[in-house]
């Protein structure tokens, strides 16, 4: 087993654990082949009852995708390790949403983009006081991915553009009541919770050990929200924003500012897409157009340049603001790939 993940059964429960936390555990190719695998192979194992997701460290569940490799073949023009690192990135994702027996995830500190692909599918979904949940995917020039717009769409009222726009970082009591999460419990619990649940296989241990909800500061504003991203297109929304004189308004501005005009308008239409559909499937085909096009037509190689390679912060984005967005360009992103199309009946990856 690689040292990035450890895939074991315990008991009665399949354990996954991401074992990267000085990189925040960080989702690696590798990790996402090796997950899938386990998932197909669990699936059908009568002496699995039920699968544990945890990972090593205190500052991080998954802080989303390991991207520096994807980058780096990008720069030299070759999309190809992206193109097949999130076509089977998706294809576990969707695995996971279906997987037929309780999945229960323990998502301490942050749990960001890919993370949220990972633990956030599952049935029993545990959060503590520790926990940042957040899609800040606009901000290097992607687009909330791994099946998230699903997630978004399903989300109360309008939080789902906000959340996806903004990348907003929720804490227990939000994560919960947005619906991406389930349950909060001390985490120091956590230990004593997985070792019964290794040793029973009764995920309603998980019931008897939930403790209540904590205040949602989202579910206060969900009025103002609904109000302020009702709009069809984001050029719309940004007009709300900006005759809107609240503290809210204005912090949400300056976020979407802030993100890929491309990207951040590419993810109010995919979050309108699925919520027309509402399946797993359909989220990540859509997702998959942008992610596709992504480094070659879009932001992502820029972003990651500005965010993570020389870290200064000030990306240069195709589109200087939405205000100069066209949108035949958004459309342009979302279009179908024909036979490239991400599908969960597809043979794998195609060029």
């Amino acid at each position: 087993m690689s040292d990035e993940i450890d895939i074991r059964i315990v008991g009665l429960a399949g354990r996954i654990t991401l074992c990267r936390p000085a990189a925040l555990n960080a989702l690696s190719y590798p990790m996402c082949l090796a997950i899938e695998a386990a998932l197909d192979t669990w699936a059908d194992d009568p002496k699995v009852a039920l699968i544990v997701i945890d990972a090593q460290g205190e500052r991080a569940f998954c802080a989303g995708g390991d991207i520096a490799q994807m980058h780096a073949a990008g720069m030299q023009g070759d999309y190809s390790f992206g193109h097949r690192f999130w076509f089977d990135e998706y294809r576990m994702n969707a695995k996971m949403f279906h997987f037929p027996k309780p999945v229960v995830s323990f998502m301490q500190g942050f749990t960001m983009g890919g993370g949220v692909g990972v633990g956030c599918h599952g049935s029993h979904r545990v959060v503590g006081a520790t926990s940042k949940l957040a899609l800040p995917e606009c901000g290097i020039g992607l687009v909330p991915d791994v099946g998230s717009t699903l997630l978004l769409a399903r989300a109360p009222g309008r939080l789902g553009e906000y959340l996806g726009t903004t990348g907003y970082r929720m804490g227990p009591g939000d994560a919960i009541h947005a619906g991406f999460a389930d349950y909060v419990i001390p985490e120091a619990d956590w230990p004593d919770l997985i070792a019964e649940l290794s040793a029973s296989g009764d995920w309603e241990a998980v019931d008897r050990a939930a403790q209540a909800v904590p205040d949602s500061p989202l579910a206060a504003a969900q009025g103002q929200i609904d109000r302020l991203f009702a709009g069809d297109t984001i050029r719309d929304v940004v007009n709300l924003l900006r005759v809107e004189e609240s503290a809210r308004a204005k912090d949400a501005l300056a976020a979407i500012g802030r993100g890929s005009p491309l990207a951040v308008a590419c993810t109010l239409e995919l979050v309108h897409r699925a919520r027309l559909r509402d399946t797993i499937e359909h989220a990540l085909e859509q997702e998959y157009r942008f992610s596709y096009r992504a480094m070659e037509h879009g932001d992502f190689l820029e972003g990651i340049r500005a965010a993570i390679i020389d870290k200064d912060k000030s990306p240069k984005w195709r589109h200087e603001n939405i205000d100069t967005l066209p949108a035949t360009t958004v459309a342009a992103m979302l279009m179908p790939l024909g036979r490239a199309s991400w599908s969960m009946d597809a043979k794998g990856y195609v060029a």
